[in-house]
């Protein structure tokens, strides 16, 4: 603040003048003069003072690349460290996997099938699983989780589900029992003993692990995981705590991956000997971006979704036509039904957002709905809040849910029939689609409600794919395409690299990038040649030592 911007372009002139030519250049010669990228050096001083557009554009598209190969030289050196470690082979009991899936009120779709053996074959390898399992909004991802973590109770080992919030932690540990009741139903302790896990002897145990457990009883849960006690445990971050201790820690599942960094799955994995690893997302995203973000996993994908899902009624509404939404909203609350309201995305502030939800949930339940019950929910309420506004929800106590984004993820009320979303211009593709995922999961039909005061031309082109698609890849696409690689998540979600030039609609540069370290490491797994010094000096910067975090 006060500095002119000519008073900073002549230090910036200044410091290229005289460090740029001592700057030491991470891409090897011969890599840079095959694909006809400038120096660093001369890359420096054209992007910051290009003669042209174009020469600004391979400016960058130099430094873009840097980026891109040292992100993909992190995360195929990881891939490759961790296909060299050992890790304790499951026994598979086919009989027992069997069981469960026949005690499931449905059967697996194709892709479900698919997604299983590809796990299981992994499960029995001597060396750790790391693999995403991909679906979009109600492919089924939970009940491969499940079986997976089932083998692993088969044979003895113990298995943990760690969720991004409580909320979705609960509903795992609650639909996690329902499966295994179905199987069975409890035990006389307290756990539950499926006929398909009857070689344990005993029954299963199931503990949920989350911040808002008092100390004590977070005490007893830990030395109980430590002791062996429990089988399954289902927690938030309070999982990847020092004090957390595992005695035989098989498989890890972590949902809705986007929303934890590398080095939190990293600090999960070192809470076992070499545990299988299984990271789930409901956020389709294009290949290109999956060999970034996900570049040190083998990918699972869940393209179809199971039989019997009725679409989602998708109608992007007007300002006019806002009455017409409550009174639909209401038709539905009188059949038996419940709906979601969902504020406008106000900015990137808590504060700010729970004070907007706050506000409208007030002039709702006072001029539009008095004679319904309303519950409020955002992220300023405490997890005991949050999980009671969610209960009474899921019982019917509350007939409209008003919520901020925090209600994207992994809600699941399969008696609710609408998703009203206000400020839907504000949203991207995926969020909403995120969004419109909360319904749809019962036998009724469910609709989703686009209301925009005054979109952009570019929003008014979302909003209408949106009422066109409900493929969640084809809408990650046009996402990417429409608003940009900045915002495809959001700023809030995390695990993304911090690029400072590279772009992810970079895609011919990613695809580049990935084909070069793998070139590179096949010659050089440990980048250990003169001619690669730098390079490796470069790699190191950027990724925490041993936790593989892109800083």
């Amino acid at each position: 603040e006060g500095i002119s911007p000519r008073t900073i372009r002549r230090i910036v002139k200044t410091a290229l003048d005289r460090a740029a030519d001592r700057m030491p250049d991470p891409l090897p010669t011969a890599l840079r003069r095959s694909l006809g990228l400038l120096p660093l050096a001369e890359a420096l001083r054209t992007y910051h003072y290009p003669d042209s557009a174009q020469a600004q554009e391979d400016a960058r598209r130099r430094l873009a690349f840097e980026e891109l190969l040292l992100i993909q030289l992190g995360v195929l050196s990881q891939r490759r460290n961790r296909q060299q470690e050992h890790a304790r082979p499951l026994a598979i009991d086919r009989a027992c996997l069997a069981g469960f899936l026949a005690a499931l009120p449905f059967a697996l779709t194709g892709v479900q099938q698919r997604a299983l053996e590809e796990i299981v074959h992994d499960l029995q390898r001597p060396r750790p699983m790391s693999r995403l399992l991909q679906g979009d909004v109600g492919s089924g991802k939970t009940v491969v989780a499940a079986a997976a973590l089932v083998l692993a109770l088969c044979d003895g080992m113990q298995g943990a589900i760690m969720a991004p919030t409580e909320i979705l932690a609960e509903q795992h540990a609650r639909n996690l029992g329902a499966l295994l009741e179905r199987g069975g139903g409890l035990a006389w302790d307290g756990g539950y003993l499926p006929p398909y896990l009857h070689t344990l002897g005993r029954s299963v145990q199931v503990a949920l692990l989350v911040g808002s457990l008092s100390a004590r009883e977070k005490e007893e849960v830990r030395s109980r995981i430590a002791a062996g006690q429990v089988d399954l445990v289902v927690g938030t971050h309070a999982l990847i705590q020092e004090e957390v201790a595992f005695s035989r820690l098989g498989l890890v599942v972590i949902d809705e991956q986007h929303r934890f960094g590398v080095a939190q799955r990293w600090t999960l994995r070192q809470k076992g000997d070499s545990p299988h690893v299984l990271v789930m997302t409901a956020t389709p995203i294009p290949r290109t971006l999956a060999l970034t973000l996900y570049g040190d996993l083998d990918v699972s994908v869940l393209d179809e979704l199971p039989p019997g899902r009725q679409p989602i009624i998708t109608r992007w509404l007007r300002p006019t036509q806002r009455r017409e939404a409550y009174r639909f909203v209401r038709e539905q609350v009188r059949a038996g039904r419940q709906a979601f309201v969902i504020c406008p995305l106000v900015e990137e502030s808590e504060v700010i957002e729970a004070r907007a939800a706050t506000a409208e949930y007030e002039r709702l339940s006072r001029e539009v709905f008095p004679d319904l019950r309303l519950g409020l929910l955002h992220g300023r309420m405490s997890a005991q809040e949050k999980d009671r506004c969610m209960r009474q929800f899921r019982e019917v106590e509350t007939h409209i849910l008003v919520s901020t984004s925090v209600v994207e993820v992994g809600i699941d009320v399969p008696n609710a029939t609408v998703m009203l979303v206000e400020g839907a211009d504000r949203f991207g593709l995926a969020q909403l689609h995120q969004f419109r995922g909360r319904v749809g999961r019962g036998a009724h039909q469910s609709h989703c409600l686009l209301l925009a005061d005054d979109p952009s031309p570019e929003a008014q082109e979302r909003l209408a794919i949106l009422e066109r698609t409900q493929d969640g890849f084809v809408l990650a696409e046009e996402d990417l395409r429409l608003r940009g690689p900045g915002e495809f998540f959001g700023t809030r979600q995390t695990g993304l690299p911090a690029f400072r030039l590279a772009r992810l609609s970079d895609f011919d540069l990613m695809e580049l990038a990935r084909q070069e370290a793998e070139t590179l490491l096949a010659q050089d797994p440990h980048l250990a040649a003169p001619e690669h010094q730098e390079l490796a000096r470069a790699r190191a910067r950027i990724w925490t030592p041993g936790a593989g975090d892109v800083s």
